[in-house]
């Protein structure tokens, strides 16, 4: 009865031990690694990418914060002319608005952007504007670094700042001197790039390193099984497009942006001396050294007293007794730190924070150990 028991038993469980066990390894198999990027978010595709577009304009319908037209500048000049295609011959005396602004009008056209879409514009004040808001921008053609109009702009603006003036008091809240127009502007001409017929591809790396170029093209030659992908600098990875993508390009860039590789990189410490930021990558390492910090400081603090005699002294003056407390603080409580060969960038970090010391003077002692040659490491200050 037992040993039947026992042999069903084992029918049971040994097929659901193997499914789940199955299961599991699958699972890890198809769980990507933390530290893997998609070639997607580290990579720039040829062709794809934005073009900056910049036009010069007119904000009309402030509320007496535009430009001092009666100076004669700019402003006055591109008022007039406007006017005058419209069939209007102002006089010099009529010129005397605060309600226009001279205003310049940018935007970023994205790529294969069609002919009658819309992109969002940014505009800001020109001359001696006080606020944008309220204000209308008038038809601004939007000019690429070829001299050609590729969209133009209209319309009511949205400013996230506002100005509030007194006689003995001003009020400045963000930026009134600029703000937006979602989706306003059309665009009018197209870019000619034809992605479909090209024969390769080439990608940029946002961030160029040898290692992660070649994990790149290696990628994509395990997914399509032939050589087409190789690394030709730091910086590009070329793709030969195969026979079955001829002429569908986009199935292809979809295909590849979607693999995982490990990224590269330097080891490097960044430094921004003005806000007293460091920011060092997981590569750090540091050779033996030993760190020690103390600075002198002498804090002086003076606190005056009033000496007067006794409610029935017959004799006595009141007068002020000078108090001075001087403290110095020599640095003696800090000690030497040792620091061992290859260290992480964790241990430098509890290291340099045992000698209790701020980013400041943390700055100074990286730079004192690069210049001693014990770090391992790249220095880039901001």
């Amino acid at each position: 009865m037992n040993s039947k028991a026992i042999y069903f038993n084992r029918l049971i469980t040994l097929p659901t031990i193997a499914a789940l066990a199955a299961l599991i390894f699958s699972a890890v198999l198809s769980t990507p690694a933390n530290a893997s990027s998609r070639i997607k978010d580290i990579v720039q595709f040829q062709g794809v990418r934005d073009n900056l577009l910049v036009g010069y304009g007119l904000v009309v319908g402030l509320n007496n914060t535009g430009d001092t037209i009666a100076t004669g500048h700019f402003t006055k000049q591109s008022l007039q002319a406007m006017l005058n295609r419209l069939g209007v011959k102002p006089t010099d005396a009529g010129l005397d608005s605060k309600n226009v602004a001279a205003v310049m009008v940018t935007a970023s056209l994205p790529g294969f952007s069609r002919q009658g879409s819309r992109i969002d514009v940014t505009v800001s004040a020109l001359g001696d504007s006080k606020s944008l808001l309220g204000g209308t921008l008038l038809v601004t053609p939007l000019l690429g670094a070829d001299g050609e109009v590729y969209a133009v702009s209209q319309g009511q603006l949205a400013v996230g700042g506002f100005a509030a003036t007194g006689d003995a008091e001003t009020v400045v809240k963000g930026v009134p001197t600029s703000g937006r127009i979602a989706n306003g502007a059309i665009v009018e001409r197209e870019l000619g790039f034809d992605l479909a017929s090209l024969t390769s591809v080439k990608m940029t790396l946002r961030n160029p390193d040898f290692t992660t170029a070649r994990r790149v093209a290696q990628a994509v030659n395990a997914f399509l099984g032939t050589s087409a992908a190789v690394s030709m600098d730091p910086s590009t990875v070329e793709v030969q497009v195969p026979e079955s993508y001829a002429r569908n390009v986009v199935n292809l860039l979809t295909d590849i942006e979607q693999l995982r590789i490990e990224p590269d990189q330097l080891a490097r410490v960044v430094i921004d001396e003005q806000s007293g930021t460091i920011v060092m990558g997981e590569n750090v390492r540091i050779s033996t050294v030993a760190i020690a910090q103390g600075s002198l400081t002498i804090r002086i603090t003076e606190a005056p007293q009033v000496s007067q005699p006794g409610p029935f002294a017959e004799v006595g003056t009141t007068t002020t007794v000078n108090r001075t407390d001087i403290q110095i603080d020599d640095g003696s409580d800090k000690r030497l730190t040792v620091l061992q060969d290859g260290v992480s960038l964790q241990e430098l970090v509890n290291g340099l924070n045992t000698l209790g010391i701020g980013p400041r003077d943390m700055i100074t002692i990286l730079q004192a150990v690069k210049s001693a040659g014990a770090l391992q490491a790249e220095i880039e200050v901001m």
